[in-house]
């Protein structure tokens, strides 16, 4: 087919167009792909600082277990009853719009090895 003076410039109005919602697509695809790396991390930091509360070690060092892994987390603990418990909240900023929170806790029996 013959385009015309008038369909010449379609493809790129199209790519234009397109372009922006492909780049946001991608930007919030790497972002959650991101979140979902950092929060393993998160549960994976707080499961090693109950561990190390349950072997009766500090909780300057439960809590540094955790500040390594996730920098800005926020970490807490308490004893319920045999287990010693950690839980540690720190936010996923994607852009400078998106804040998604992120929160993990984990349990170990006190008195442990």
């Amino acid at each position: 087919m013959k385009t015309t003076d008038a369909e010449s410039g379609s493809v790129a109005a199209e790519l234009a167009l397109a372009l922006p919602a492909v780049l946001l697509t991608l930007m919030l695809g790497a972002g959650a792909l991101g979140a979902g790396a950092r929060q393993v991390s998160l549960q994976d930091a707080v499961a090693d600082a109950a561990r190390l509360l349950g072997r009766g070690e500090s909780s300057a060092i439960a809590y540094a277990a955790v500040t390594a892994s996730v920098s800005d987390a926020e970490v807490s603990s308490e004893l319920r009853g045999d287990l010693s418990c950690v839980s540690a909240r720190a936010d996923m900023v994607i852009g400078r719009l998106i804040r998604i929170p992120l929160t993990a806790s984990s349990c170990a029996l006190s008195g442990g090895l």
